[in-house]
């Protein structure tokens, strides 16, 4: 595609213009933000100001032309978040700083319609990509963001051997003095990684440590030569110098064309490649894969009404879909906001709105209305909107969408965290739709089903390949727990609590199972389930649910509530019947508050061993009684006993909200060819 640089003249946004053309995106402009006249550096929260005398030269160096503009806005907004989580409120603030990029952008894109892409420098800063996502979603841009999460030790390296001239020209970290102005990034290398082995420093100046400018760059069609500096001192003493250089004379140099050399990082770590390398292997002949299900028909669940819940701090809504025998009077457009509307009702009895949903799966009948419902979905949402499942099952005929959710009320900013990333880059997919790639609340996590795309180009492997969509999904669900965990502050562990693994065939299931078992980790409720159709033609999806394992317990010293780290526990279970029939039940479970996720399999012909199904899951009665969720897995041919079993498996007469959801197989770790499952999310009501 063709592109802007966002051009700040240091490394971070020339080297990530390296990696751009590497990807065979094509440069045709630049554009800058600065201070304005007669003022060398601004206290910006979002833009690199220093060398603003020199960036005239880095974009003729690049030769493209320089669109820039008097940086006039203040950092109105500092959280998380830039602009309102509903769909009414989700453009800019006025006054803020990040509204003088949207001027910018939106004057190159009036003088250079053909731009698709901006390119970002980015390595680290939440703060900053938030922003710079949010003006490109509303122009219509994608970021191109090469460098996000890169390892910053191997990205210095890299960018040296790659021929990137780079001096730094502000200093402002704790070991850097005025003497390492002017210094190369090949000349600084080692003290930058004796400096973050002595105190943590970034490497690569994440911490604002320190700035440079480029002189050289495979890009450039000149090199930059200062002829005349100057060194201004903002604050000298004994834990960090504070200075910066001043450009008072360049030049540029020709230079003959020099091969655009970047190191494009290995698409899977070590850890994922043993799955990659497993004895997973493509079956060619897809359509024989398929489960055959045209001799068995769904026998669907009855009912067809939504249910909601509220535990604590958590509420949810179930099997949310329109009145199958008014199919015929909606578009699929006017379903879904028929779904988002009974959605939003169910949801403000409690006084919640949509923009406080944490998670939702989005279960539809076709593949083909992705795009429809897609486009729809995202007029209810704004900044920071919530993970997401999409699959395509055989949902009962005349309902062509079914939703359900779990929402979060938070008593302050800090409670809700969101990782929604929209820019192409290296680290995982990403989430360019109206979904977070993560959303923590309060201690839960909730992980957006991952499929096996290259995050570069948001495209699956070719030729196929099973087991690289395997391990890509399985390394996506990764590196995005990490990231929330760096962005939300760290502190936590991360357990998993509940792991599902949506296929399209079913003889891929024994491989999707030995993929997982190379990864050898601790046990957590685990089901894989075979459905009609998954995004994009995926042959695969990984969902998980987490917890931080931050739990309040009482301490036994003075009787007060202090937060520990634990992790949770798990059980399972089995009992068969000599008619053949089998129950096996997983749980995983803290149990200083009940917060827990459970799958209890069925096989067989219960009708006459309801109590004694209710036996065994007297087990576990604490378990169940804090369910505020369940989604009911179920097979071709399974009678319709979805109320009479979970009647016995919950006990009374007050059910928990149910979402059935069709599948053509389902699968635990060790047995195949289950008839159904109840998959349940538990949560204290304890605030």
């Amino acid at each position: 595609m063709k592109y802007l640089a966002l051009l700040s003249g240091g490394k971070d946004s020339c080297y990530n213009l390296v990696h751009c053309a590497q990807n065979g995106h094509e440069l045709v402009a630049a554009a800058s933000l600065g201070p304005e006249p007669g003022k060398e550096e601004l206290d910006s929260y979002l833009y690199q100001t220093v060398g603003q005398d020199a960036i005239e030269f880095v974009a003729r160096a690049l030769d493209v032309p320089l669109y820039r503009r008097v940086i006039t806005g203040t950092a109105v907004e500092q959280g998380s978040e830039y602009g309102g989580r509903s769909a009414n409120h989700k453009n800019g603030i006025e006054g803020d700083e990040t509204e003088d990029l949207f001027e910018l952008l939106s004057t190159v894109k009036h003088h250079h319609p053909d731009v698709k892409g901006v390119s970002v420098g980015a390595i680290l800063s939440n703060y900053q990509r938030v922003r710079i996502e949010h003006v490109c979603r509303r122009l219509d841009l994608i970021t191109l963001c090469f460098l996000w999460q890169r390892n910053q030790r191997e990205l210095l390296h890299e960018m040296i051997d790659a021929g990137m001239e780079a001096v730094l020209i502000k200093v402002a970290g704790i070991g850097l003095t005025k003497s390492h102005l002017g210094k190369s990034l090949a000349e600084m290398e080692n003290t930058l990684i004796k400096l973050n082995n002595l105190y943590g420093s970034h490497i690569c100046g994440e911490g604002g440590e320190y700035e440079t400018l480029t002189l050289d760059c495979p890009l450039f069609k000149h090199r930059i030569n200062l002829t005349d500096t100057e060194i201004v001192i903002h604050a000298d003493n004994d834990f960090a110098t504070v200075a910066f250089l001043r450009i008072k004379e360049a030049e540029l140099q020709k230079k003959p064309p020099q091969a655009r050399i970047a190191l494009i990082p290995p698409i899977l770590d070590d850890k994922y490649k043993a799955i990659k390398h497993a004895p997973l292997h493509f079956h060619p002949d897809i359509e024989t894969q398929r489960p055959d299900i045209s001799s068995q028909k769904f026998c669907h669940p009855s009912w067809s009404r939504h249910a909601q819940s509220y535990k604590g701090s958590y509420a949810s809504v179930s099997n949310v879909q329109v009145d199958p025998a008014a199919h015929n009077n909606y578009t699929i457009e006017e379903e879904v906001k028929k779904c988002f509307h009974i959605l939003s009702d169910c949801l403000a009895e409690k006084g919640l709105t949509l923009s406080q949903i944490a998670s939702i799966n989005v279960f539809i009948s076709s593949m083909d209305l992705f795009l429809p419902v897609n486009t729809v979905y995202a007029t209810f949402f704004g900044t920071s909107p919530p993970a997401r499942a999409c699959v395509g099952v055989d949902l009962p005929e005349g309902t062509r969408i079914r939703l359900d959710c779990i929402a979060f009320t938070e008593r302050n900013s800090l409670d809700r965290q969101a990782l929604h990333v929209q820019g192409l880059s290296y680290w995982a997919p990403a989430n360019i739709g109206p979904y977070s790639q993560a959303i923590m609340a309060g201690e839960r996590i909730f992980i957006s089903g991952q499929i096996g795309l290259i995050p570069s180009s948001l495209s699956l492997p070719m030729p196929r390949c099973l087991s690289q969509e395997l391990a890509l999904a399985c390394q996506h669900i990764a590196r995005v727990t990490l990231a929330l965990k760096e962005n939300s502050g760290g502190g936590w562990e991360g357990h998993t609590q509940l792991s599902i693994f949506w296929a399209t065939r079913i003889d891929d299931l024994p491989y999707i199972k030995q993929g997982h078992n190379c990864l050898q980790t601790p046990r957590a409720p685990l089901i894989f389930l075979v459905v009609k159709e998954l995004p994009k033609g995926a042959f695969v999806e990984k969902q998980v649910l987490l917890h931080s394992g931050r739990c309040q317990v009482i301490d036994d010293y003075d009787g007060e509530l202090v937060v520990e780290n634990m992790a949770p526990d798990f059980e399972e279970g089995s009992r068969e019947y000599g008619d053949g029939c089998v129950v096996h039940w997983e749980v995983s479970w803290f149990k200083a508050n009940n917060a827990s996720c459970a799958v209890i399999y069925l096989k067989g012909d219960f009708s006459d061993k309801m109590m004694r199904l209710g036996d065994i899951c007297a087990a576990m009665p604490s378990i169940l009684e804090s369910t505020i969720t369940v989604r009911y897995f179920y097979c071709p041919g399974v009678n319709d006993t979805m109320d009479t079993l979970a009647s016995s498996i919950f006990g009374g007469s007050s059910l928990p909200p149910i979402t059935p959801v069709p599948c053509r197989a389902i699968s635990n770790s060790t047995s195949d060819n289950w008839d159904l499952a109840f998959c349940i999310i538990g949560e204290s009501d304890i605030l």
